[in-house]
């Protein structure tokens, strides 16, 4: 009998507080709780194979010092940290060795209080392998020849039998805070606001003869379920700590037309709450594959982990260290949570001398063999002995290397020549209200820290890790005095044609906090390293000695792992809380009247048949499908039937599963029956006049299928849910649209999609929602359900397939992308970051489950993630500082992988040494996020006004410490010349405009954008590109494949730019516009658009036909170029000035003047009157 399920969302928070001033302690965690409910473990014994590793072991390597797992071993409970957000902890004994405490538990937990994890013999075909075959241990006596150039092609390759890719070698990969400062009473900038009887029938298919169950009424019993419905959340989605700048609400926009005068802002800006959201690929990842295998002495009688193996098996970025600690360790228990998996909880011998190595923290100080990379970047300031006791190596004081020789200084000298040549052109001095052409021609690119070259080619891609300052900060202080943010933009799952994977028994970690090695630490010697995070000094393990690239013992520092900022580990079983999980996939689908006039059901069931073989997984891969209305459908797809089955639940306020263990089937089992499902789906419903949507009791029935195993329910939903659970209401007014007033209803109408959605995360499930509608459907409530579970969100507004073309086929293109694209399972992602350092407010769609560690059910490589920091203790005594992301995941294959990026970049102490490395597209798009927030917790108003006291602050500040031109001119420095005028566009984009007729759904989704779209795609959408097409030039052009693709100059968003005889084309990432002049080139119109003059161009015009010329050949590739370049489809609108699309067009010329925005011009003014106020 099935088990009951609770969808409610389980215990309430205990210790909720709001997020802890920058400089205080962080509290101890909550003791923590064992979950209720235990997961069917014999579904794993009997499904799970796990991948098997060809590893290479060397012969001239020495024996191990790790413990192969023994068999008495147990999963235990999986409690869940507390959940909130505070000061990063510091890292000293007395924090690192306290005990857990409690936090939050939801309810129906899948992992088991007590499950034995037995490891059956070697020739079991089925279920859990042997310890063996979990790091992958065999014996290979002709070993490939390893090329020591580290990208080069290798001479012999081993197959990976897993994923039938080469174990070593470069392969082709898949296609792919702001600080608070002085508080004052009166502002307006980001700061924290407070946040029955059931009756089930049996349905053939069209066309289908099935026989009756033999006892449906005892099969509907057994099945029956009651759910719980827990007690309300105690805190909201996520902490949004302050940025205050030291002035008052001031910098409100006049109405325009209205004199530029200063609104008289409020008495106090009220009081804040805290709030915390909740917290893998298809195909192994392709890439560099490093196998080496130091230990393949496997016992026959395997004794139990010992804290020699790496913690991070269930945590999924935590773990007791297993690369740097001795074979002396003693023996600790299995890990039993995230955090311990993860490294947050790891318990290290606390040394004698409880200060680490504090001087000043050198990178590069190395034995003589070291690369350029590590000898000689600063020179200590002061000599101090290192500490004695566990974990402190003694040894010699660290030695600097002088230059070795003159062309090593003259390049030294060289190199420092440049950075300051770049740091004067970044604090070239530009008066705004004098230069108007400020927009580069030229897309634009992260600014060059300060660093050494050698430092600087290790560094992490900004593609990837990025951060708003370039130059960190020495102090607080000095951050506050230059008004800027500081924070992280991440893209951690990002698609990547180079990708080193290493499979190796030994992850070599720092005992204390938990950092993976990377290309900044220091090596003191051959036997030791100095972690960069924390200072720690550690022990090399004697399987690091070996280098698998050159097959070459004694050289740790030339491994991949120390040569590239970005690598992935294969994990082994360590890494682990239960055995991965398969890929499993849920679509739930609206079946309703109104989806059916839509007629997006046909277009879902055959994309799902066009890449059915596509689908990320391996031989355990499951699916299943439900269908509502004012009804839930299952769908028996059990192998062995002739016919799927439909199986129909009315009563929709006590939702059950009619057949539990056939309504998930293995994909290739059952490939015939889900084929002629999708097939005849489509035309089910052809008939139906059911216009209500039961989309509450379909998702609490959704829930109850996955939670035994965890995956991804994607959810297509057309309309407002309006019978159930669930169900919402219209809240919005059309006559409000256009309002310069507070824009109401940013906020969920009922908490219900967020505490399912909580349930689901702590499940292991996330949810993605399409969402197909002409009419209003409450994004603010339903996006709920992929916020907190680590969804995805897509919006395609007044879809229908035959009245919009142009949305049909992005919503083919999206889907097919959303399909096929690489997928992690039961990730978990941990962001680190050097002593003194803090991380107090992520952004993004995950659930937090302890202080730095994010829930993310599912990872895809198109999400990116914001995290704002503040500096916690002062940074004298380093001259770099580093960040480190680790996502630990599950990939479709059923691999445990560690992906980890690492980036450094160098502290400064002078105010226009911030300046000069501020990042202004970096600084943008976290104000954008910090926005949103501040539009749902507080108003929409209250965000513009942040926005615009942004600007005014940061350039006041520069104006006071570092420009030396009189105080009547409006002068920024070259790296922020484009701050105000991306704010101005900010400001005009649909999620934070006023006075323009602006859908409800429209402006939220564009706030949900805002919040997961990595950097490049979200500046796009804030500040287009716009370029003259008609003439492309070959000056320039670039060559990708066999194609010349041009590269016309970008051109300032103004109406002067345009001219009646051109062709112009709008890049606003998901949409594109191409508007034709009145007087364009008859020749241009002919061979590109096939008219024969430009009365004839139509209408409704969205693509470019392929014709047999020069001019279209050219201009196609350079649309083509463009949308290649994103995951989704770009829409194109071809228009003329009668087009109906003219006015969003012209919508985006933000430095243009309009019925509600100033122009960029007289903004300017604005923000000077500000400043001189």
């Amino acid at each position: 009998m099935q088990q009951p399920l609770s969808t409610g969302h389980g215990a309430p928070l205990q210790n909720s507080s709001t997020a802890p001033e920058r400089h205080q302690q962080m509290p101890n965690k909550a003791s923590l709780a064992p979950m209720a409910g235990q997961y069917n473990f014999a579904y794993y014994q009997n499904n799970y194979q796990a991948p098997v590793h060809n590893i290479i072991r060397p012969p001239l390597c020495p024996t191990s010092l790790g413990t192969p797992q023994g068999p008495g071993q147990m999963y235990t409970t999986l409690p869940l940290g507390p959940n909130l957000i505070s000061a990063r902890p510091q890292l000293d004994p007395t924090f690192v060795s306290a005990p857990p405490q409690g936090g939050y538990v939801p309810s129906g937990g899948h992992y088991p209080g007590q499950v034995p994890y037995n490891v059956p013999s070697q020739s079991t075909t089925q279920g859990i392998p042997p310890h063996s075959s979990y790091p992958g241990f065999s014996y290979h006596p002709a070993m490939p020849a390893f090329n020591t150039h580290y990208n080069a092609p290798l001479t012999s390759q081993t197959v990976h039998p897993a994923t039938s890719q080469p174990l070593v070698g470069v392969l082709p990969s898949h296609v792919k805070p702001l600080p608070e400062t002085v508080q004052r009473l009166s502002q307006a900038s980001f700061q924290p606001y407070p946040a029955g009887n059931t009756a089930a029938s049996w349905h053939p298919l069209p066309g289908a003869s099935m026989p009756a169950p033999t006892n449906p009424t005892a099969a509907v019993s057994s099945a029956n379920s009651q759910t719980s419905a827990g007690p309300p959340l105690s805190m909201p989605h996520n902490i949004n700590q302050s940025y205050l700048p030291d002035r008052a609400k001031v910098a409100t926009l006049p109405v325009v037309g209205a004199p530029l005068v200063r609104r008289q802002p409020p008495l106090a800006d009220p009081s804040v709450s805290t709030s915390a959201s909740p917290a893998s690929a298809s195909g192994a990842q392709e890439g560099m594959h490093y196998g080496y295998v130091a230990n393949n002495q496997v016992n026959s009688a395997p004794s139990p982990l010992s804290s020699t193996s790496d913690d991070e098996d269930d945590d999924d970025e935590a773990g007791v260290d297993s690369s740097s600690s001795s074979s002396s360790s003693t023996n600790t228990s299995l890990p039993n949570n995230y955090d311990a998996l993860e490294g947050g909880s790891y318990q290290a011998p606390a040394p004698s001398d409880p200060h680490p190595l504090k001087s000043t923290k050198p990178f590069g100080y190395a034995y003589p063999t070291l690369q350029p990379a590590y000898q000689n970047v600063v020179s200590p300031s002061q000599s101090v002995c290192p500490p004695t006791g566990p974990g402190y190596s003694p040894g010699p004081q660290q030695f600097a290397q002088p230059f070795s020789s003159v062309n090593q200084l003259s390049s030294t000298m060289e190199g420092l020549t440049f950075r300051n040549n770049r740091k004067a052109e970044a604090l070239r001095q530009v008066s705004l209200l004098q230069e108007r052409n400020i927009l580069p021609p030229v897309p634009m690119l992260s600014p060059q820290s300060n660093l050494s070259p050698e430092l600087k080619k290790l560094n992490c891609s900004p593609d990837l890790f990025r951060c708003t300052l370039m130059n960190i900060p020495q102090t607080q202080a000095l951050l506050n005095k230059a008004k800027l943010p500081l924070g992280l933009l991440l893209h951690p799952f990002r698609d990547l044609t180079h990708l080193p994977v290493i499979t190796s028994s030994t992850i070599v970690r720092c005992r204390t906090c938990r950092t993976y090695i990377n290309p900044f630490v220091s090596f003191l010697d051959q036997r030791r390293w100095k972690c960069n995070l924390c200072y720690r000094v550690n022990d090399v393990p004697e399987e690091f000695m070996y280098n698998p690239l050159t097959r070459s013992y004694g050289e740790p520092h030339k491994r991949p792992e120390v040569q590239t900022a970005t690598v992935e580990f294969i994990a082994s079983s360590d890494y682990m809380l239960r055995p991965p999980q398969p890929a499993v996939y849920l679509f739930v689908f609206d079946v309703s009247h109104n989806a059916v006039e839509s007629g997006y059901l046909n277009i879902c069931c055959q994309s799902l048949l066009e890449n059915f073989d596509k689908l990320p997984g391996d031989s355990r891969t499951r699916i299943g499908f439900i269908t509502f209305d004012s009804t839930v459908h299952f769908f028996n797809l059990q192998e062995g039937l002739s016919q799927p089955q439909m199986l129909i639940v009315s009563d929709i306020e006590d939702i059950f599963i009619p057949t539990p263990d056939s309504l998930m089937v293995n994909l290739h089992e059952s490939k015939e029956l889900i084929k002629d499902l999708l097939k005849v789906l489509p035309t089910m419903f052809t008939s139906t006049r059911e216009t209500h949507s039961a989309l509450g009791p379909a998702l609490q029935a959704a829930f109850k299928l996955m939670s035994a195993t965890g995956g991804r329910i994607s959810v297509f939903q057309t309309q407002l849910p309006s019978v159930g659970v669930g169900h919402l209401l219209s809240r919005e007014d059309p006559n409000q649209r256009s309002t310069t007033k507070g824009v109401q209803h940013l906020a969920p109408a009922t908490d219900f999609y967020k505490k399912f959605a909580l349930d689901c995360s702590g499940q292991q499930v996330a949810v993605d929602l399409f969402l197909l509608s002409g009419q209003y459907t409450d994004m603010a409530s339903l996006a709920c359900m992929s916020k907190y579970s680590a969804g995805s969100v897509f919006y395609y507004p007044s879809f229908h397939h035959i009245h919009n073309p142009a949305q049909v086929e992005k919503f083919q293109k999206d889907l097919k992308r959303y399909l096929i694209r690489k997928i992690g399972f039961e990730a978990v992602m941990r962001i680190r970051c050097t002593k003194g350092l803090s991380i107090h407010t992520f952004h993004g769609n995950f659930f937090v489950r302890s202080t730095d560690l994010l829930s993310l059910a599912n990872i895809n490589p198109d999400s990116g993630f914001t995290v704002q920091m503040s500096i916690e203790e002062n940074l004298v005594d380093t001259s770099i500082v580093c960040f480190q992301a680790a996502l630990l995941y599950t990939s479709s294959k059923g691999e445990r992988r560690i992906r980890v990026h690492t980036l450094c970049l160098p502290v400064v102490n002078s105010v226009a040494d911030v300046y000069a490395g501020a990042d202004v597209q970096a600084i943008t798009c976290l104000l954008a996020t910090m926005a949103v927030d501040r539009s749902v917790s507080s108003s929409l108003s209250d965000a513009r006004d942040a926005l615009v006291n942004a600007v005014v602050d940061s350039l006041s500040a520069y104006r006071s410490t570092v420009s030396n031109l009189q105080r009547s001119v409006l002068v920024a420095p070259n790296s922020l010349r484009l701050f105000a005028l991306y704010i101005l566009a900010l400001l005009r984009q649909q999620a934070f405009r006023t006075g323009t007729s602006t859908r409800l759904d429209e402006r939220v989704f564009a706030m949900c954008e805002m919040k997961t779209q990595p950097l490049v795609h979200l500046m796009l959408t804030i500040h287009p590109n716009l370029y003259r097409i008609d003439n492309l030039p070959d000056e320039g052009s670039i060559t990708v494949g066999d194609k010349a693709i041009p590269q016309p100059p970008i051109m300032q968003l103004s109406a002067e730019k345009l001219s009646k005889e051109g062709a112009f084309l709008m890049d606003c990432g998901s949409v594109m516009y191409l508007w034709i002049g009145k007087n364009c080139s008859s020749n241009f119109i002919s061979e590109v658009l096939g008219f024969p003059n430009h009365a004839s161009i139509p209408q409704n015009m969205t693509q470019l036909p392929e014709l047999n010329t020069v001019l279209s050949q050219r201009t196609s590739s350079f649309v083509s170029w463009l949308r290649d370049s994103r995951p989704f489809l770009s829409i194109l609108y071809i228009m003329k000035d009668d087009s109906p699309m003219r006015a969003n067009f012209f919508q985006r010329l933000v430095e243009d003047r309009s019925e509600s925005a100033l122009s960029y011009y007289e903004f300017l003014l604005h923000i000077q009157q500000q400043i001189s106020k």
